[in-house]
């Protein structure tokens, strides 16, 4: 019932979408008030306006996101009236369930609908990504946007209060939890027949690190917004966060990450990339 609930509203969020003449695609503030069962558009208001802050918190122009127009709304009798709304981007829809009623199931479901398909567009928008041609580039690229962020998520785990060595592999074993159905790291390499030398993320195809690339960000963020403090907290965090992956890769049909095939170290393709030495010429 769980899982039919979540396909409903996902597929809602994409009918309410609209595209302009430019072919962007944007949603109604009023539209997806309604989706997301706030009645009082007042009420919905205050929720705009803490996505506002956010917009420029993260450095982004919030003309870029939130615009505003007159929407024409319903008012009976197939009478219609213009009311003042604003046309969102997929990043401002995020913005907003991420600030909205998180005891309302639909926001929980909007939250993982457009937190996906943020990051997912923000990876297609990347130029250098879109440049890729080869699954080789692609797994490079992201294992090294992996470790740019592990070390952002590092550092969010401290503030949070996991300071320790030891405590952080524990914190890291509840997000792969989360993404791999109970299977912490040792687990991991035993399923994929890696040896406990091997770094489980240098074996993972450009399907596996975007999910866990995903996982990343996403626990890095909601550390930092909800400013988590205690071990157990952020451990709790990272595995609900990697459990909201694996349920949308689920709802997507995609294949869990625990049985897609392991790939090639990623170090054979940094070796490959690298400029051959000349050897010096014998005198």
């Amino acid at each position: 019932m769980s899982n039919e609930l979540s396909h409903k509203h996902n597929n809602l969020f994409e009918e309410i979408k609209q595209t302009d003449e430019n072919g962007n695609e944007f949603w109604t503030a009023r539209t997806l008030a309604k989706a997301l069962d706030y009645s009082d558009f007042r009420n919905f208001l205050s929720v705009i306006e803490k996505a506002k802050e956010a917009c420029l918190n993260s450095g982004q122009q919030i003309e870029n996101h939130l615009v505003e127009f007159n929407e024409m709304v319903p008012i009976g009798s197939g009478a219609e009236r213009a009311m003042p709304s604003y046309k969102l981007s997929r990043y401002a829809c995020y913005l907003i369930v991420q600030n909205a009623d998180p005891g309302k199931e639909v926001v929980a479901l909007g939250q993982t609908y457009f937190a996906v398909q943020t990051r997912l567009q923000e990876i297609r928008q990347m130029d250098e990504y879109n440049r890729l041609s080869t699954e080789d580039e692609k797994r490079l690229f992201l294992r090294n946007e992996m470790a740019k962020h592990n070390t952002q998520l590092a550092a969010a785990a401290k503030d949070a209060g996991v300071v320790e060595p030891v405590d952080y592999a524990i914190f890291q074993n509840h997000g792969y939890m989360g993404l791999y159905g109970g299977l912490d790291a040792k687990a991991i390499h035993k399923k994929k027949g890696l040896k406990k030398s091997q770094q489980i993320l240098d074996h993972m195809g450009s399907t596996e690190l975007a999910a866990n690339l995903f996982r990343a960000t996403q626990t890095e963020e909601k550390l930092k917004r909800e400013n988590i403090k205690g071990k157990h907290k952020a451990n709790q965090t990272h595995y609900e966060v990697g459990k909201k992956v694996r349920k949308t890769i689920q709802e997507l049909g995609g294949e869990m990450p625990e049985n897609l095939p392991v790939a090639d170290s990623i170090k054979k393709i940094e070796k490959a990339g690298e400029p051959k030495r000349l050897k010096p010429k014998k005198k």
